[in-house]
């Protein structure tokens, strides 16, 4: 094989590797679960994308007598070439996160890769009368390289079946790891959070309410996964913590009861059970029957909080712990309320009212109903641990708003954004939209792309909340293609004045919009903000 032929080889199998990461990104998006992957794949087109089916052309075209045999070769070339750059400058809001797991995947790739290259040119290249012996060892290799491009993503899913009984080896000896520094504090208090939704915020306000008393660890940003869980304990965890909050995620039956076995809380927070991940629960029984793992999960001396002001957490007894129910928009039935609340430029005032006698006056620089909703589960575990109201109003007056969780902040333009571009949800969304058209000065523009994972009801929910947008806000801006039908829908069947409909493809192009629109005194609400694995 002359230098012509590695050097062609070379480039073509740079972006082989290329080909490989993108999988293995999508991979690591779609949490490693086969199922879901391949759900994308379909969903998305990347199965048959533009890329694939050219790299089926060039195929194709290689082993035709059309051009001479280099020719091909240096068409491949530089087709793989142009597709390496574009697919290196394209931007990621969640890049690759190159973990031990995402290396192990890549090198057993890499294996496969080789392996049926080898084989190509041993097996098929091979033979005295044979009509593939006319083909060279450089036309095969190329050949396989260009095989393997359109097929890679078949490669990473094989490379994730081929290495599960490791990463279950892996995460076993991790477990137990966790588990056997959990069981040398038995003084820690455990508090388990879940919820559709607020389970994330709820935990950032809990931790700093009780650091006003003891010493508290949490886990970090969306770690809510088992490994996320053991990862917190096993690299986080100190002597001589006293708290320890551990958010719970579920997306199927089974989830939380998991988490709990392995952390054993002693207090549990159930913030909500609405229509999210129904792709993969399939019905909101399913849902509510995964978030209250955590409450069937506590011992008989341990304490649930529950939001009333979801029906499927109200209509769900709990007899094997005591449970104190609270809520902002249905009062019915609770133990905690809170009554009194009051917008402000600087946030919001409210109380915390309780069957006990409680009344604790609070004022937040937060502001929606949510918001309110997750400090009031908050308070109530701060009280059941002892905190002083004193301590408890003056952790409340100094929490930060929680990054892209219904977020105010003001421009030196003088346009106000609520950042609320984290994980949108039927509930909250309305009462993203509430927020918003709370603000008079200027226009209220929102900049969406919808809520997903909602299963069958994905296409209603987001038509209602187009309708929502079309009743209360002045100016909508529909980002993509994946909920767009529905959003637009919902607008236009309200009163919405159409110029201000504006539907564009990215969130690259809404910027550029709204420096064309925006004035001094105008509001942007950002709704949501896609994961790359759903444009």
């Amino acid at each position: 094989m002359n230098a012509f032929s590695i050097i062609i080889l070379v480039i073509c199998g740079i972006y082989m590797l290329l080909n490989f990461r993108h999988d293995i990104h999508m991979l690591q998006q779609n949490s490693y679960r086969i199922d879901r992957y391949w759900k994308w794949l379909n969903r998305s087109g990347d199965i048959a994308s533009v890329s694939r089916m050219v790299n089926v052309g060039v195929l194709f075209l290689l082993f035709s007598t059309l051009l001479m045999p280099a020719v091909n070769a240096m068409i491949a070339a530089v087709v793989c070439i142009i597709q390496a750059i574009i697919m290196l400058r394209k931007k990621f809001k969640k890049p690759l996160v190159y973990t031990p797991r995402v290396k192990r995947i890549y090198s057993v790739c890499g294996v496969f890769a080789l392996a049926f290259s080898l084989a190509v040119i041993l097996t098929v290249g091979r033979g005295g009368s044979d009509a593939f012996l006319y083909y060279t060892g450089g036309q095969l290799s190329l050949g396989a390289i260009l095989f393997i491009c359109i097929f890679s993503w078949a490669i990473a899913i094989l490379a994730v079946w081929v290495l599960k009984p490791v990463e279950s080896a892996i995460n076993a000896k991790y477990r137990n790891e966790a588990v056997a520094i959990l069981e040398s504090m038995p003084d820690l208090k455990i508090v388990g959070i879940t919820g559709s939704y607020g389970k994330t915020s709820t935990k950032h306000y809990l931790q700093r309410i009780l650091s006003e008393k003891y010493d508290v660890l949490m886990t970090p940003g969306s770690y809510n996964t088992p490994m996320g869980v053991i990862r917190t304990v096993r690299e986080m965890m100190k002597p001589y913590n006293e708290v320890f909050i551990c958010e719970m995620g579920a997306k199927q039956l089974g989830d939380i009861k998991e988490i709990c076995d392995m952390v054993h809380p002693q207090i549990g927070i159930v913030t909500a059970v609405g229509p999210m991940h129904l792709e993969s629960f399939k019905s909101i029984e399913n849902v509510q029957k995964t978030k209250f793992e955590l409450i069937d999960a506590l011992p008989s001396e341990g304490l649930g909080i529950i939001n009333n002001d979801f029906e499927w957490c109200a209509n769900r007894p709990v007899n094997n712990v005591k449970a104190l129910r609270y809520g902002v928009s249905s009062p019915e039935g609770c133990d905690y309320i809170a009554t009194d609340v009051k917008y402000t430029p600087d946030g919001t005032d409210f109380t915390v009212e309780g069957k006990d006698g409680t009344r604790l006056q609070l004022h937040t620089r937060l502001v929606g109903e949510c918001n309110i909703s997750n400090l009031v589960a908050a308070v109530i575990v701060a009280l059941q641990l002892g905190l002083t109201p004193e301590e408890i109003r003056r952790a409340v007056d100094s929490i930060d708003q929680v990054e892209h969780r219904l977020n105010v902040k003001r421009t030196p333009g003088g346009v106000t954004i609520i950042d609320d571009a984290f994980n949108s949800n039927p509930s909250g969304s309305r009462m993203a939209v509430d927020v918003l058209s709370q603000f008079k000065d200027g226009k209220r523009i929102i900049v969406t792309p919808g809520m997903i994972e909602l299963g069958s009801e994905q296409e209603n929910l987001n038509r209602e909340l187009g309708r929502q947008i079309g009743e209360k806000l002045d100016v909508a801006v529909i980002v993509g293609a994946y909920n767009r039908n529905a959003l637009v829908d919902g607008i236009r069947s309200t009163d919405f004045d159409e110029k201000n409909l504006h539907i564009v493809d990215s969130f690259a192009d809404s910027q550029t919009l709204l420096a064309k629109i925006l004035a001094p005194g105008d509001t942007v609400l950002y709704e949501n903000d896609l994961p790359d694995s759903f444009k």
